[in-house]
């Protein structure tokens, strides 16, 4: 699952007229760096949840085949969901186990290994971690032996030195079991599955690039320039 829905609000004028999956970088939507990656780490099947102007997103990905995937959309409806409530409603749409990812990031990475370190980890779920020094946002994850102890999102401590990467692993039942309302935000299906001890973690060691804010968008179009519109397939495994 991609999650698309975003706003882009502090994008300003750059998002004003386009929802943030469809935000020009390096000469083409993002949404189609994002698609072309997937496509060359085996990624078959994408999920595109949808809610703030997904007419364009829609029009402009049709059913993936262009990027060589099936694409699917799961929609909001006239109640905003938050990324929790969008991925419980998509749940119709995927299998046992599934990912999610953020629909402003890109992430360079070996997609195969974090799917290896979550089957081999028997959690319910995984998170990708990055250590982060509090340089690319505050520090927010309390991560080591493999697991995720914490995640403040909100009120981290100096004891965290990792970030939420936006790589997740999820099983479907995980997010069935979490009692929540109607509309929630990941983060609280997150530290519920953290306290039960049922979120294992894979720490990466390659940057995050993301387009939610003007400086990173200009960071994430000097990267997408700098190693061309087709990212380097991954060897098969």
């Amino acid at each position: 699952m991609i999650l698309s829905g975003g706003l882009g609000t502090r994008l300003g004028a750059i998002a004003q007229d386009v929802p943030k999956a469809m935000v020009p970088v390096a000469g083409a939507p993002f949404i189609d760096h994002q698609l072309r990656l997937l496509a060359a780490r085996s990624v078959k099947r994408v999920i595109l949840c949808v809610s703030h102007k997904q007419e364009q997103i829609e029009r402009h990905v049709e059913d993936g085949a262009r990027f060589g995937l099936q694409v699917q959309y799961s929609y909001d409806g006239k109640t905003r969901l938050g990324t929790g409530g969008a991925v419980r409603k998509a749940l119709p749409l995927v299998g046992d186990e599934f990912a999610v990812l953020y629909g402003d990031t890109y992430l360079n990475i070996d997609f195969c290994k974090v799917y290896d370190s979550y089957k081999q980890s028997g959690a319910r779920g995984l998170m990708t971690v990055l250590a982060n020094a509090n340089r690319w946002g505050k520090s927010n994850i309390l991560f080591n032996d493999g697991r995720i102890h914490r995640y403040e999102k909100d009120n981290p401590n100096d004891q965290m030195k990792h970030i939420d990467y936006g790589l997740i692993l999820l099983s479907a039942e995980a997010v069935r079991a979490f009692d929540g309302p109607e509309s929630f935000d990941l983060t609280t299906l997150f530290q519920y599955m953290i306290s039960a001890g049922q979120m294992a973690g894979h720490e990466v060691f390659q940057r995050f690039y993301e387009i939610g804010s003007p400086g990173a968008l200009e960071e994430t179009e000097s990267y997408l320039r700098l190693i061309g519109s087709a990212p380097e397939r991954e060897p098969a495994s």
